[in-house]
């Protein structure tokens, strides 16, 4: 059997992609093991679901630092005392800078709740359904400057029906977050993906 990826995940929240994530490792479909999960929210449900699979999370905490370089070197090397290769963004809201970004270029990996370029930033299922789009979706894309930017792994479409709501079509769009967030990792684990400039190819 292949070595097994070692894998860091960054959350906020409630950690439903982390839970997807788990899931496929203890299911054989994903080849990854979680070395470390670290928290922006010291409430993150995200740190609970971590505790009952028997996975170590930590909170660090932004507004605990002088200063945002300070606050993400101590990421960093944590990350690095877990020998972490691939860093995946769960429902994380802290904004990274160009610093931790050049650090994991091509190996920090995020989902995102459309199809992106469409509707990047926070709510973006209220963007969609605010535009009147008939399709959407959701994205796993490696992160790079700007929001929800980098180039783009896998996506899945989502179609808008006409008597959805804001909650029903997130609701639809997640389900395909947890599918697609694995698959992506996997491709990473398997070194399928080969990024040539704004374009990622699957070998």
């Amino acid at each position: 059997m292949a070595k097994r990826l070692r894998l860091g995940v960054l959350v906020s929240g409630r950690g439903t992609n982390l839970q997807s994530i788990i899931n496929s490792i203890e299911a054989d479909r994903l080849n990854a093991k979680i070395e470390i999960i670290i928290s922006d929210n010291l409430d993150a449900k995200a740190l609970e679901r971590a505790k009952k699979h028997g996975i170590k999370g930590v909170s660090i905490i932004p507004g605990d630092f002088n200063s945002k370089q300070e606050y993400e070197e101590k990421m960093i090397t944590i990350l690095e005392e877990h020998g972490v290769e691939l860093v995946a963004m769960a429902g994380f809201i802290t904004i990274l800078s160009s610093h931790f970004i050049e650090y994991y270029r091509n190996r920090l990996m995020n989902i995102h709740p459309s199809l992106l370029p469409a509707f990047p930033g926070l709510d973006a299922q209220r963007q969609a359904f605010k535009h009147g789009v008939k399709v959407t979706g959701c994205t796993v894309h490696f992160a790079y400057e700007g929001m929800d930017t980098g180039p783009i792994i896998l996506q899945e479409a989502v179609q808008v029906l006409e008597d959805d709501t804001v909650a029903s079509l997130s609701r639809r769009i997640l389900a395909e977050e947890h599918q697609i967030y694995p698959k992506a990792i996997q491709l990473f684990a398997d070194r399928r993906l080969k990024v040539e400039g704004r374009k990622v190819e699957i070998l």
